[in-house]
Formats: structure tokens, sequence, C-alpha cells
């Protein structure tokens, strides 16, 4: 495959506040937003920041603001996670999510009636013994309090409409939308959540890397510790166990957090003929992005304010 060239990559973002947050929307080499479209990244971006931040603000833990930052954002039909998130080739809405806090991990695949699949990963991690859980059963839904919806509600009609071109075409959509949240707490733990509904017209049961700890989610403490959302063509992130070379690089090359991201996506994931990009928490507070697309969405705290980026 041909090697994907990188795109852009922004350097630590300095830590500001006793605790930092950053969040994604996805990466992809999107040709064109709609202004709908964009109305509703731009929005969900600002909701989903403010949220997390919220929960860091008032003392609550890092699992706590990831989960609640990716939560606003699977209700925003803009992005590819819960409610409007990509149809499979049977017309079915499967997700993916995972979320890791304290170096342990919660994770699910295949989720088709949690209206919240990120909490149904957290889930796993705090209700069960198990880490991962695979076309898990609406039982549990019930069993831990968790909401049920008709899998008809995640459907939208631009989805619909998305899924019968790519089947006309023959075709699988390229995927963009994923998203994430990485932070640090007050106290100095690290957490990590991905949530997606992954590749638009894939086959019934296909798993990408969002839920596949060490691929797309990571987040470990101590000194050399980073938290790491991964977005783009999943199954390239797992091939390249990327999360977790990324946790690698800065642990024993000591690279700096962007330049870790950026010598992963470009050996791991470029070389693959993939593309897509990575969020990362150092355990000084300190985060990153890199991306190998037109297109990496985003969100963090500067000096003047709250940035949001679409490209």
């Amino acid at each position: 495959m041909p090697a994907t060239i990188l795109i852009g990559v922004f350097a630590e973002i300095p830590k500001l506040r006793p605790y930092t947050l950053l969040i994604h929307g996805g990466a992809g080499n999107i040709t064109e937003l709609s202004a709908e479209r964009e109305r509703l990244l731009y929005t969900g971006l600002e909701e989903a920041f403010a949220a997390g931040e919220k929960v860091l603000e008032g003392g609550g833990s890092a699992l706590d603001a990831v989960c609640a930052a990716v939560c606003v954002m699977e209700e925003n039909e803009g992005f590819n996670c819960g409610r409007g998130a990509t149809l499979n080739a049977d017309a079915v809405v499967e997700h993916d999510a995972a979320v890791m806090f304290e170096g342990h991990s919660g994770a699910v695949c295949g989720s088709t009636h949690a209206r919240h699949p990120v909490l149904f990963a957290r889930a796993v991690l705090e209700r069960s013994p198990h880490v991962f859980l695979a076309m898990p059963p609406d039982s549990l839904l019930e069993e831990w309090d968790l909401e049920r919806v008709a899998n008809d509600y995640f459907v939208t009609a631009e989805r619909a409409e998305q899924l019968k071109r790519v089947q006309a075409a023959e075709a699988i959509a390229e995927p963009h939308g994923t998203v994430g949240a990485v932070a640090i707490d007050r106290n100095g733990h690290l957490a990590a959540a991905t949530s997606t509904g992954g590749m638009e017209n894939k086959k019934h049961g296909r798993v990408g890397d969002s839920p596949i700890i060490g691929a797309g989610t990571w987040a470990a403490d101590g000194p050399h510790g980073v938290a790491i959302s991964a977005t783009g063509w999943g199954e390239m992130f797992i091939e390249g166990a990327v999360a977790h070379e990324i946790q690698a690089r800065v642990r024993y090359l000591g690279q700096p957090l962007a330049a870790a991201g950026e010598g992963t996506l470009s050996d791991e994931v470029g070389t693959r003929g993939g593309y897509g990009g990575v969020i990362i928490m150092g355990s000084d507070g300190q985060a990153a992005a890199a991306w190998n697309s037109t297109h990496m969405i985003s969100a963090w705290r500067t000096e003047s304010g709250v940035h949001t980026q679409l490209a």
C-alpha cells in the first residue's frame, strides 16, 4: 500500500488549569462539509468540551469527564457515534466503544441498543469481571441501569441515504466521525474514551480499533503515562497497535507527545496506506494531537478560551 503523507500536528498544549481536557470528533479525508453539518460539529464540540470540563472543574474524575464529553457527542447527529452513526451492510447501527482509567479498561463492540455506548463500556469496566464484551446482550442494559432504545433511534435520513449511495457503488465508505476524549484530573489520573459507529456498509460483526485497548484507546498513569484516543481507518490502527506504540515511544524513547504521535502515524498507519488521527494527554497535563488526513475535528482550551477546529 502507498504511504499516506502526514498533514497536520500540533505540539504540546500547555496545562492552564489543575486539569486538562482534549476531545476529538473524528479525522478523515472529507471533501466537503455542508453548512448544517458544520453547525452540528461546532455545536457538538463546544457542548461536549463544556460538559467534560465542568466535571473536572468540580473535582470529578478524568473518567467522569471523558464520559460526559463523549455522551454529548453521542447525542449529536453530526458525529459517527450514538445517534447519527453509520449503518452496516444490513442497515443496522452497530456501536463500538471503550474507556480506560487508572490502568483498567472496559469495552464493547456490536452494541445495538445502548443509547450511550460509552456508558456501556464503562459499565463493563465497573460492573463486570471482564474487559471486552462482543455483541453484548440487551439484558445487561437493564441489569446495569443503562438506557435502552430501538436501533431505529440511531438511524438518520442522511445516513440511510449515504448507505444507499455506497451500496450502489459497491464500496465501503471511508470512515470519519469517530469521537473521543482524553483528560487528566486534579488528582493526576488519566483517562481516555472512544466511541464510534465504524465504517459505513461494513460487514456485520466488523470491529475497528476504537474498542481495542492498545489500538484505538489507551490510558496509563505514572511518570511517563499517557492517555490516547484514536480515529481513522481502524484496520491499520489495529495492525500497528497505534495507541500502545505511542505510549512506548513516550515511555522508552522519551519522545515528546507530538513526536510520538506523528512518528507512529507515519510508521504504523501511513505506510499501510491508512489515515487518521490521535489525541494524546501526558501525565504532566500537556496535550498534543497528530493526524495524516485533511480533517482532524477537535477542541481544547487555549489562553484565550476554548478552541475548536474542523480541519
